[in-house]
């Protein structure tokens, strides 16, 4: 079969679109991070537009729709991950269980992911309460959170917003998927036992 920079092809503009299938499948496999259409594109010496990537990926999804594993779309690309179900599984063979955030940081996250961007004292005026510095510390170490700008006003308080990886753990592409905010909890302990990043240790 006659190639073209490594793709085989099967007529004139023709790639095979099996093999293009496999190439994507391995990547993504094989990726620790999701995978950006740009950097999906470089495949294939972007001789691929981004719209029969996407065909690509959605035919991909489709096979891998009875297994125990799904391809997703998040907010920085695309990546395989393991289905909610089978997760309790997955979980006894880890050494240590992933840790338990205090409620001051979970309500925290919770007012800056449906306010932001906020300042720590919005924050505090909406909990009620003054907001310990290694609250926000937590959240920021996990990569949740960062600061954005800061609000004109005296003082240049630091404006918090989430991040995109506080998204992709979460597996959403964008804030219009957050679930409702009295799941919010419910949310982050499902993230916290399906997630293999190492985060920092819970602050009161």
């Amino acid at each position: 079969m006659p190639t073209e920079a490594g793709i085989p092809v099967q007529a004139e503009d023709s790639i095979d679109f099996e093999f293009a299938l496999r190439v994507l499948e391995a990547a993504l496999l094989a990726a620790a991070e999701p995978l950006a259409m740009a950097e999906l594109r470089r495949l294939f010496d972007e001789q691929l537009d981004a719209d029969l990537i996407r065909r690509l990926l959605e035919t991909l999804r489709e096979r891998w729709n009875d297994r125990g594993a799904e391809l997703a779309q998040l907010s920085t690309g695309w990546r395989f991950r393991t289905r909610a179900e089978y997760q309790p599984y997955l979980d006894r063979l880890r050494e240590q269980k992933p840790p338990k955030y205090s409620r001051a940081v979970l309500e925290t996250l919770a007012i800056i992911a449906y306010r932001q961007p906020v300042t720590r004292g919005d924050i505090e005026d909406i909990r009620g309460v003054a907001v310990s510095p290694n609250v926000l510390k937590t959240l920021e170490s996990r990569g949740w959170v960062d600061v954005v700008g800061h609000r004109d006003t005296p003082g240049r308080p630091g404006l918090y917003a989430t991040t995109r990886r506080f998204l992709d753990e979460l597996g959403l592409r964008s804030l219009t998927e957050l679930p409702p905010l009295a799941e919010i909890e419910k949310v982050m302990d499902l993230v916290d036992t399906a997630t293999q990043t190492a985060p920092a240790a819970a602050a009161e």
